[in-house]
């Protein structure tokens, strides 16, 4: 099937929870080897659950003002607590059972770690609580894919103005800039009124469960099984220290290239003064250059490919209405990804297309893993696998640029080591928010403008207020929807970057690691999953100074 053959059914919340109470009774009583079967009977039965919520969650963002999926969305912002409290009883039991060697040696030690990891995030005593977590995130996605941004007798949302702010034309660029801008500081008060009760709701939770505050419960969320808080700041420090003067004299190249005095924040994103390169033609030569891609790379991605176009599995062009950013995720019943974008005719298209398709091939090749915690893996382990892509596909960007190719080389790399401060200061700030909950919308303000100072010296707003304020954090959707989870792309990008590396030396010995990489799935701990593919540790001492060694003689 397409995926518009795809059915949606509210999933019947009494007649699961009846199901799950009968295999909960059943495990408790069952031998070691039915208690391995009754593991694969309640997978089968939360993929039902899961899949429809996937289902629910791509229609209503492919558009939020359909009032049926928006009414769905709103029932599983409510009901999905309570579906995760029959999943930790079944954790519960798992952790406890005397028959424990029999299930590490069906599902392996990883099953089980981060099942006991999820005990520790989740607690029936918050469900009420996290409902209306779910709410407010929900509220903070509205309000962005709901923009209309006016601009010179138009309407833009955030995604279609994107090509403005990259206009070669520097009135254009500015006024575009203060036009999406002013939408997001007359969302200012909405936004921070959010965030707020959502810092105060995420600490109540983390205090109810026995937490000092939410940090700690935010990275058991995040399945984080071999490196804590400790270890992030120690990264942190690698990053001010190597790639924060790395990326200053990246945005000191760009402004001399650029042939300006000085480089604003509406300059940013403008690569050559005649423009960044752009795809040639229309989103369908788009899409026919990446069947060229995944046609050659190798024979799995050529399948893999051809069953996304097939069963229709993305949706990628930028509609009104339409959520904003990109994403993937999974239909666990159907054993199939799909893909999530916003094409807008910039070089982003390309980004997030061979961004998504890393992921999107990570979960195809690991479909045939036994238990749902293995087809997905922690999220810094995830990113490994799209930001390594979009460098896989480089030897193919004339099939998307033409004669641009190199310029979208260069551009692209310069960008991901220049993005990685900002990720820092993200999470960073985060960390701040929730050691101090009681700040106020004010003072966490003040926080950003001090954390610009230092990850992103280069930078300056000409005098626009909203900005010079600290207001540039409340565009980024993670601080709302997924907190902690920001730094796990800072994460991947040093293992991204080594991937590079070596496709540079050797392909083939490059693309063997990969490829064991995205079949392993979340078959083990990030660190275990570094090392299975033969990288360095980002939080081991050196690995970023080296990373940065490489860049350099590159960029050089």
């Amino acid at each position: 099937m397409t995926f518009s053959e795809y059915a949606y059914k509210r999933p019947d919340i009494e007649a699961l929870s009846e199901q799950f109470e009968e295999l909960l009774r059943d495990f408790d009583n069952a031998d070691a080897e039915t208690q391995v079967e009754l593991v694969r009977a309640i997978k089968r039965l939360r993929s039902v659950f899961s899949t429809q919520h996937s289902l629910c969650h791509i229609r209503h963002t492919i558009d939020t003002t359909d009032d049926f999926y928006e009414k769905e969305n709103a029932w599983f912002d409510e009901v999905t607590p309570t579906f995760e409290a029959l999943v930790n009883r079944f954790n519960r039991a798992l952790v406890d059972t005397p028959h424990r060697d029999a299930i590490v040696a069906a599902f392996g030690p990883q099953f089980v770690r981060r099942t006991e990891i999820s005990l520790r995030s989740f607690d029936p005593a918050t469900i009420d609580l996290l409902a209306k977590e779910n709410q407010l995130a929900s509220a903070y996605m509205k309000i962005k894919a709901q923009a209309a941004i006016e601009f010179r007798g138009e309407t833009y949302n955030l995604s279609s103005i994107q090509p403005l702010l990259l206009d070669p034309d520097s009135e254009t660029r500015r006024a575009a800039a203060e036009a999406k801008w002013s939408f997001l500081e007359a969302a200012e008060p909405e936004m921070s009124r959010i965030y707020d009760e959502l810092v105060a709701l995420r600490t109540e939770i983390a205090q109810t469960m026995g937490h000092d505050d939410f940090v700690s419960l935010g990275y058991d969320r995040m399945a984080r099984t071999d490196y804590g808080a400790r270890e992030v700041a120690e990264f942190r420090r690698q990053v001010r220290e190597d790639i924060v003067p790395l990326a200053t004299e990246l945005y000191e190249r760009q402004r001399k290239r650029l042939g300006l005095d000085k480089l604003t924040f509406f300059d940013e994103g403008l690569n050559y003064p005649q423009g960044n390169p752009t795809p040639k033609g229309t989103p369908e030569d788009t899409v026919a250059a990446a069947t060229e891609l995944y046609a050659e790379l190798s024979p799995e991605t050529d399948a893999f490919f051809k069953l996304m176009r097939e069963r229709e599995l993305m949706d990628l062009v930028a509609r009104d209405g339409k959520a904003t950013g990109g994403y993937c995720t999974y239909l666990y019943h159907h054993c199939v990804p799909f893909i999530f974008s916003n094409f807008n005719g910039t070089s982003g298209d390309v980004d997030v297309l061979t961004h998504e398709l890393g992921h999107a091939f990570q979960m195809y090749e690991s479909r045939r893993q036994p238990v749902m915690e293995y087809i997905l893996p922690t999220y810094e382990a995830c990113e490994i696998h799209s930001m390594s892509m979009e460098f896989f596909a480089y030897p193919w960007m004339e099939g998307f640029f033409g004669k641009d190719a190199d310029r979208y080389r260069e551009a692209h790399l310069e960008s991901a080591v220049k993005y990685l401060p900002y990720i820092t200061a993200i999470d960073e700030f985060q960390h701040r928010m929730y050691a101090e909950p009681e700040l106020t919308p004010a003072a966490r303000m003040e926080v950003w403008s001090e954390l610009e100072g230092i990850y992103l010296p280069h930078r300056g707003y000409d005098g626009h207020d909203f900005l010079e304020r600290g207001g540039l954090w409340l565009r980024q959707s993670h601080v709302f929807q997924m907190p902690f989870y920001y730094i796990d792309y800072a994460l991947a990008q040093v293992c991204a970057f080594q991937f590079w590396e070596r496709d540079q030396q050797s392909h083939k010995s490059a693309w063997r690691d990969y490829l064991r990489l995205c079949k392993a799935g979340g078959s083990e701990s990030f660190l275990d999953l570094v090392q299975l593919a033969n990288l360095q540790s980002p939080f081991a001492t050196g690995t970023v100074r080296e990373v940065v060694k490489s860049l350099r003689a590159a960029m050089n």
